[in-house]
This record gives structure tokens, sequence and C-alpha cells, in this order.
């Protein structure tokens, strides 16, 4: 599993009509907030705190079979994967993502980020379930959720570009560096 996979299982339509922009700034905030949502969860796991918590939400999340509509997604469950992500971040990660220039169309991070959240963490789930069970404490070290979280990126290099995506480990880079400490 790629990024690229991840946001082909986005109803980026429906996203695009719910909050009235166009199918290309619909896109771009998907990958953007999607690439924040994976970087974050990335960072959380680099502790074995956080990758504990990450395999708790995980196997919560285990069996997901995609959304074809932002009705499809629970955003209550969103809201809390996005505070539990972030942490006391989360303002300073929307309001970033939020005055992004590629993303100036009018998306509210705030509102999307609880619909994207549900969806990368079931797809996660899936791709983690597949590589032969828990691997929690395991963040930092081979195998497991790290692997997954980083091959989401190319390897995890947040300098990279993920194949083919446009560089959004340097879109992780740049949202997550001044709020998380320098991850380039």
């Amino acid at each position: 599993m790629d990024f690229d996979e991840i946001l082909k299982q986005v109803p980026v339509d429906d996203i695009a009509k719910r909050f009235g922009v166009s199918h290309q700034v619909a896109q771009q905030a998907v990958k953007e907030g999607g690439a924040a949502l994976v970087g974050g969860l990335s960072k959380n796991a680099e502790s074995d705190e956080g990758s504990a918590a990450i395999e708790k939400a995980l196997s919560r999340h285990e069996g997901f079979s995609g959304v074809s509509s932002v009705d499809d997604v629970d955003r209550g469950d969103g809201e809390k994967i996005v505070k539990h992500v972030f942490g006391d971040k989360e303002k300073d990660v929307v309001e970033k993502l939020t005055a992004s220039e590629k993303t100036a169309g009018g998306i509210d991070f705030g509102k999307l980020l609880p619909i994207l959240a549900p969806i990368i963490l079931g797809l996660i789930a899936n791709a983690n379930k597949g590589k032969g069970g828990s691997s929690t404490g395991s963040g930092s070290q081979g195998g497991g959720l790290g692997d997954i979280l980083g091959g989401l990126f190319g390897g995890g290099s947040s300098s990279g570009s993920a194949s083919g995506s446009g560089g959004m480990g340097d879109v992780v880079g740049d949202i997550l560096g001044g709020l998380f400490g320098n991850r380039r």
C-alpha cells in the first residue's frame, strides 16, 4: 500500500461537492490532509506508548471496507482520531493546512480531517493486519506498523517523493516540521 492507494479510496468528488470546491482543490486538500494525518501517526509511532495507542486504534478499524460518500464516515470517530494524532497541536495543524496556498479554494480542514481520519486508519489497519499481526511497541523497529507508515511515503523519509504523488513527504515535512520538531 502506498499513499496514492489511500487517496484512491477517498470519495474526492463527494468531498468537492460538500465543500463547494472543484475536484482539483478537493483532491489537493485530501492529499495534504491525508499526508498530515499519516505524518502525525508516524511521529506518534516513534514512541512505544504512541505505537501501542495506534495499534489499539487500528484493531478497532480492522475490516474497513471503504466508503463511497462522506455520509458513510463516522465523523465523531474521526474527531477523536484527529485529537489523538495531533494532541494539543491540532489547532495549529488545521490552521496551517487551511492557510495553504495550494488549497486556497476554501477547504476547512477542521471539517475535512475528521472525514479522512477513519478512512486512513481503516486502510492502515487492513494493511497492518496483512503484515502478520500486532507490532505493538515496534514503531521504530523493522516490520509492522513502522514499515507500513514509512512505506506510505516511500521508505519513511519525509524529504522524498511518495510514489509520484508530487512530493507528499515534503508536504508532511512542511506541515509538521515546525509543529513536532525538525522532521527533514
